[in-house]
């Protein structure tokens, strides 16, 4: 008998997405409306514009950034959409809501843009320990995407994953 160590999931059929993987690097920022109204809720629109026009929009630079009113402020949909047209050309990437809509937009993303073909029919595996966030809408859409092409669908890791989907 061998004392040579045998990786018996590197060696199957078993395939393993980690999501981790998708997670983009970079400063993530949130910025409330309530920054440019008048004592934090009224909006003004002439202030509102003025404060919006000197404010310094390069700390947004290259970040990630959240466009955020708190729901017991009361703005009209174009106040949010202004502040994004001054943050588009200097943000990497702008999202409308809180810091975690931004961090399943930017998952959401990268997922529309993966190419599932290789999984067809096969046993895969979404790992599910992570040094990143990875939010659970990510996990639930990822899911979702793999369930009617794969043969069998887990959840965890190789030493202890969790069955979800079985192909009848």
């Amino acid at each position: 008998m061998s004392d040579q160590i045998i990786n018996r999931v590197a060696n199957s059929a078993l395939q393993v997405i980690d999501l981790e993987e998708l997670y983009q690097e970079g400063t993530r920022t949130q910025l409330s409306i309530t920054d440019f109204l008048d004592d934090g809720v009224v909006l003004r629109e002439q202030t509102f514009r003025e404060r919006l026009q000197s404010h310094d929009w390069n700390k947004y630079r290259d970040r990630f950034v959240a466009v955020h009113c708190p729901d017991d402020i009361l703005v009209p949909q174009w106040a949010t959409l202004l502040v994004v047209t001054h943050l588009q050309p200097i943000a990497k990437y702008v999202a409308v809501g809180t810091a975690t809509d931004l961090e399943q937009q930017l998952f959401i993303e990268q997922l529309a843009h993966m190419d599932f073909t290789r999984y067809q029919d096969g046993l895969v595996m979404i790992k599910g320990c992570s040094n990143k966030p990875v939010p659970g809408q990510a996990l639930g859409l990822l899911a979702a995407k793999l369930t009617p092409i794969v043969k069998k669908l887990s959840f965890g890791e190789a030493c202890s994953s969790v069955p979800l989907y079985k192909k009848p």
